[in-house]
C-alpha cells in the first residue's frame, strides 16, 4: 500500500503539473504514455496469444496518429506530411505481411493497427478536444477541459470504490469483473457529476450543463473502459498490462477509462458545436483549412 500510494503521488503530481504547465509540456508526456501504452498491448499479445503483430510498425503508426491530430495544435506544424506518413503506413502493414510467412496473418495486421485506434487515438482526441471547443478569452493556453477530465475520472473511481465497498450487492458485470457492483457503479456516477458541477463553477471555459453532461459521459464510458481493459487482460491471462508504476501497473492500467471516456467526450462537444447554429460557423472556419489540406493531399 506504501509504495502504490507514492507511486501514485508522484504519478498524479507529474501529470497535473505537465497538463498545466504548458501545451508542451502535455504534448511530450502524452506522446510517451501513447508509445508506451501501444507497446505494453503489442507485447501482451506476443507474448499471450498465437499472433504476432509488427510491434515496430504499430510504434510507428500510433505515433504518426498521434502527431496526425495534434501537430498544428500544439507545434504549430502542417498535420499533412502525418497524415501521409499514417495513410502509407497502414495500407504497408498488409504488404510486410506478405512476405512474414507467419500464422494468422490477417489476425497479425489487425493487431497491429488497433493500438492506432485504442490508444493513440483517445489522446490526440484529448487535446484535440481541448484546443477546439472552450471558449477561451485569452487566447492563451488553458488546460482545465483536462484538468476536469481527470478530476471526474478519478473521482469516478473513487466513488465506485467507496460505494462498492460501503453497499456492494448486485453484481455489475460479474463474467468480466466480479467485484464491481450496480451500487458501486452509481456511487461513482453521483460523485463524478457532483465534481463536473464542481468543475463547472471553477473553470469557465465551459458552461456548467457541459461539465454535468461530460460527467455523465466520463461516468458511464469510464467505467465501460475499465471493463473492457479487464476484458482484454483476461483474455490474455495477465494480471497487469505493463510494470513501469510499481502498485500500479501500466500505461493502459492507469488510463483505461480515459481510452474509451475520451472519444465520447470529443463527440459530444462536436455533436453540439454541430447543432448549435450559432457555432457552426466558427466550426466550419476552424475545420475548413485542415480539409482543404486533406483534400488537396487526396
Amino acid at each position: 500500500m506504501l509504495k502504490r500510494a507514492l507511486t501514485g503521488s508522484v504519478f498524479v503530481t507529474v501529470l497535473i503539473f505537465s497538463t498545466y504547465l504548458s501545451p508542451f509540456s502535455l504534448f511530450g508526456l502524452y506522446f510517451i504514455f501513447v508509445l508506451i501504452g501501444t507497446w505494453e498491448y503489442l507485447s501482451i499479445i506476443s507474448k499471450h496469444s498465437d499472433f504476432e503483430p509488427n510491434t515496430p510498425l504499430g510504434l510507428i503508426l500510433s505515433a504518426f496518429t498521434f502527431l496526425a491530430l495534434t501537430s498544428e495544435t500544439i507545434l504549430g506544424l502542417s498535420s499533412l506530411p502525418f497524415i501521409g506518413a499514417l495513410t502509407f503506413s497502414v495500407f504497408v502493414t498488409p504488404l510486410i505481411e506478405l512476405y512474414n510467412n507467419k500464422p494468422n496473418p490477417f489476425s497479425n495486421i489487425a493487431q497491429t493497427i488497433f493500438p492506432l485506434i485504442y490508444v493513440a487515438l483517445p489522446f490526440g482526441l484529448l487535446i484535440l478536444s481541448n484546443s477546439m471547443f472552450p471558449s477561451n478569452s485569452s487566447g492563451k493556453y488553458s488546460s482545465e477541459l483536462i484538468l476536469g477530465f481527470y478530476f471526474i475520472l478519478w473521482s469516478n473511481d473513487t466513488g465506485a470504490y467507496l460505494s462498492g465497498k460501503s453497499f456492494g450487492k448486485h453484481k455489475l458485470f460479474e463474467r468480466i469483473s466480479p467485484n464491481k457492483t450496480w451500487e458501486g457503479s452509481i456511487g461513482g456516477a453521483l460523485l463524478a457529476i457532483g465534481i463536473a458541477i464542481f468543475c463547472g463553477i471553477f473553470f469557465t471555459t465551459l458552461p456548467l450543463w457541459k461539465w454535468a453532461s461530460i460527467g455523465l459521459i466520463i461516468s458511464v464510458f469510464g467505467s465501460m473502459g475499465d471493463l473492457a481493459e479487464s476484458l482484454f487482460k483476461r483474455s490474455m491471462n495477465v494480471k497487469d498490462s505493463g510494470k513501469i508504476m510499481p502498485g500500479h501497473g501500466g500505461i493502459l492500467d492507469r488510463f483505461d477509462g480515459l481510452l474509451i471516456a475520451s472519444p465520447f467526450v470529443f463527440a459530444f462537444l462536436l455533436f453540439d458545436e454541430i447543432i448549435t447554429m450559432d457555432s457552426l460557423n466558427l466550426l466550419i472556419h476552424k475545420l475548413y483549412p485542415l480539409s482543404q489540406k486533406y483534400f488537396s493531399f487526396l
